[in-house]
């Protein structure tokens, strides 16, 4: 069979950083099962899965574009400390934050006395990603998972609508 938007996927991976540095991986684990084109995966991974079948195995070399994208200097903002309310405020935590765009992750990279700088760009911002691939199973997906858009372990999927 092969891939196309809308089936699931079981695959194993890799990622690392152009200088080797591995940033992530399935290997030594279990496998990731994915419903393709709900945006689970980046879109320069997506689409390098898109024609493939059971078995392959390939690499592939994502920009920041088709990546988690550019770094935007507009996510980074200075605001009050007394907006964490009473939490006590590190550089390197992480929040979840209400913008205007809807909730959004974003870390404390910087602390002063009455402020903290939050950074809501994904920390692989800007950084190009390369990645080692290997299709272990490739099925359709079935209504249950496209009505709810993602993937069901054996079983269900352990939450209800």
């Amino acid at each position: 069979m092969t891939i196309a938007s809308g089936n699931v996927v079981t695959l194993h991976y890799q990622v690392s950083s152009d200088d080797g540095t591995v940033l992530d991986s399935s290997k030594d684990k279990n496998p990731l099962t994915v419903l393709l084109g709900q945006r689970f995966l980046i879109e320069g991974l997506e689409e390098a899965l898109m024609g493939k079948t059971e078995g392959d195995k390939f690499k592939v070399h994502v920009e920041p574009e088709k990546g988690y994208g550019n770094r935007s200097d507009q996510l980074v903002q200075k605001v009050p400390l007394n907006m964490f309310e009473g939490v006590e405020v590190e550089v390197g935590m992480s929040f979840r934050a209400t913008t205007d765009q809807g909730e959004q992750s974003v870390m404390i990279v910087e602390k002063g006395d009455d402020y903290a700088v939050v950074d809501g760009n994904h920390p692989l911002a800007d950084v190009p990603l390369n990645f080692e691939v290997e299709v272990i199973k490739v099925r359709e997906a079935t209504d249950e998972e496209k009505e709810h858009g993602h993937a069901h372990g054996e079983g269900g999927c352990g939450h209800s609508h």
